[in-house]
């Protein structure tokens, strides 16, 4: 994957599908992404999309999050619905694209952490319904693919895996319903396992993107993805020898840079000051930076303003372009 120099997360303030795909379309001219509008109620959000996405699995709202269901209900229809719009927009809006499009859904692990089964607990206490959730998501995922290509044939397709509980996974940090107790730990060789069968749903560049400490680069590598999308305010000194062997072996680096809540803004090149600063502690040659490097905000920008939101995205690109220009 040859990097594009900036793009989203994946949410966006606001409920109006049309004006998502505008901005993101007019701000990033070689890496559009399908915005998510989670301000329009549960289904939009990142967990009620990608459960919209399953296949002969459902789900619906309770008020403690999304439960498994019989059949599919209003929920499910609706997640399917806002999606359908949502895709519609950006067809609309990228005619004749040819850059690269991510779409974004939530990787199994986190999918398993917040969904519950039939009697409150979550998914991942469930060794054989996590199995059954990351197939059904496969096979969505598949058809979501293939739809997307149709309506935006020019495009090179990145998928990007949203996995923030990633880490609680691996660590056992996930609370049960009543808060008081954590689930076990999932064994590192069946997280990683899982993780390779879904990425290989797709033939073309797979991103993951965790806003959490402590992301598991050496282990998402391993699996197969080709970039890590993270917070790169989180990141420690102790992830380094991780880091850098993973750029060495080919892999994309899409760096947070940018508060995703409303904040006052640096100029641009500094604002990418501290990937010159990894940059030369990992001892890589600054020339590799534009090709290593994508320029994102630090999460989803669903709660921050309009305003903010379409600032921030132009900030990244212009950020980029300094990296491009001046990796010293």
């Amino acid at each position: 994957m040859s990097a594009a120099g900036a793009t989203g997360v994946g949410s966006l303030p606001g409920g109006d599908a049309r004006e998502a795909a505008r901005t993101v379309t007019g701000t990033f001219e070689d890496f559009v992404y399908l915005p998510e509008l989670p301000a329009r109620g549960p289904g939009a959000d990142m967990t009620g999309r990608s459960l919209g996405l399953l296949v002969d699995m459902y789900a619906h709202v309770e008020p403690s999050g999304w439960r498994i269901s019989d059949r599919p209900g209003r929920d499910t229809r609706r997640a399917r619905s806002w999606l359908g719009e949502d895709l519609d927009a950006l067809e609309e809006f990228t005619q004749g694209y040819t850059g690269k499009l991510k779409v974004q859904a939530v990787g199994p692990w986190t999918l398993a952490a917040a969904l519950e089964l039939r009697g409150g607990e979550a998914v991942i206490q469930d060794a054989g319904a996590c199995r059954d959730l990351a197939g059904s998501l496969a096979e969505g995922l598949a058809g979501h693919l293939a739809e997307v290509r149709k309506r935006v044939p020019g495009a090179e397709v990145v998928l990007q895996f949203d996995e923030p509980s990633l880490t609680a996974v691996l660590r056992g940090r996930v609370r049960t319903a009543s808060g008081y107790r954590t689930y076990r730990a999932v064994d590192r060789q069946v997280v990683e396992g899982t993780l390779r069968d879904l990425f290989a749903v797709h033939d073309g560049d797979v991103v993951v993107h965790s806003c959490a400490p402590e992301v598991p680069f050496a282990l998402l590598r391993r699996a197969g993805a080709t970039g890590v999308s993270f917070d790169f305010s989180l990141l420690t000194e102790r992830e380094d020898d991780h880091l850098g062997e993973a750029v060495e072996g080919g892999l994309k680096l899409f760096t947070g840079v940018v508060p995703g809540t409303d904040t006052p803004l640096s100029d641009p090149a500094g604002s990418v000051m501290g990937v010159r600063k990894l940059w030369r502690r990992l001892g890589l040659a600054p020339g590799t930076l534009a090709e290593s490097v994508v320029v994102t905000p630090s999460c989803g920008l669903a709660g921050a303003s309009p305003a903010y939101a379409r600032a921030v995205q132009a900030h990244c690109a212009r950020a980029a372009r300094s990296l491009a220009d001046n990796p010293e």
